[in-house]
């Protein structure tokens, strides 16, 4: 199944729709979808690391105005929807001590949380939630999106091939190493948070 699953996205990479996959994902991620655009992102930049650049750019794109409906879903939906997507996530009680770290560390939560496997939606429901400056977190977060993915793009675009034949070789190691990464990612938001 992961087989044909990766095989797909190499051969969606050169598919117009493709790209609206990976655009709907990116911003599904930033405000309500646990997964993230990555399963998406690593293997069409592989089929084709010359479009990793376009590749990136609307992952980055999609994830910030992803971010903005995650902002809005703590601005102005969090006493119902927030509050749910949050529980969900079992860090309901945990909010408060975050959104209390907002007042001095925002701008560095942002930045470091969106560079990292913990899910960006937290932080991005927590901003609006919190009333972070929506114009300070759409700046923090092109430059975290777009660094994360833009140093995927840098690597995929130089060193694909060579990174796609050792992928390509131990599918399975590669796919739970990721998703060790993804549930660490989930540990370490609850840890912090």
């Amino acid at each position: 199944m992961l087989r044909r699953i990766y095989d797909w996205c190499i051969a969606a990479a050169d598919k117009p729709y493709a790209l609206w996959i990976l655009a709907a994902v990116a911003f599904a991620e930033s405000s309500f979808f646990p997964i993230p655009p990555d399963i998406m992102l690593l293997p069409m930049s592989l089929a084709r690391p010359a479009r990793a650049w376009l590749f990136a750019s609307l992952c980055t794109i999609a994830s910030v105005a992803g971010g903005v409906l995650g902002y809005a879903i703590g601005a102005l939906l969090y006493d119902s929807l927030g509050h749910w997507l949050i529980n969900l996530y079992h860090l309901g009680d945990k909010v408060e001590s975050f959104r209390a770290s907002y007042a001095e560390w925002g701008s560095v939560i942002i930045l470091l949380k969106g560079l990292t496997p913990i899910p960006y939606k937290l932080v991005t429901i927590t901003s609006g939630f919190a009333g972070y400056n929506i114009w300070l977190f759409i700046l923090c977060s092109i430059i975290a999106r777009g660094g994360r993915f833009f140093i995927v793009a840098i690597v995929l675009n130089r060193y694909g091939d060579v990174i796609r034949a050792e992928i390509e070789k131990r599918l399975g190691l590669w796919v739970t190493a990721f998703v060790i990464v993804l549930v660490a990612g989930f540990v370490i938001a609850v840890k912090l948070v």
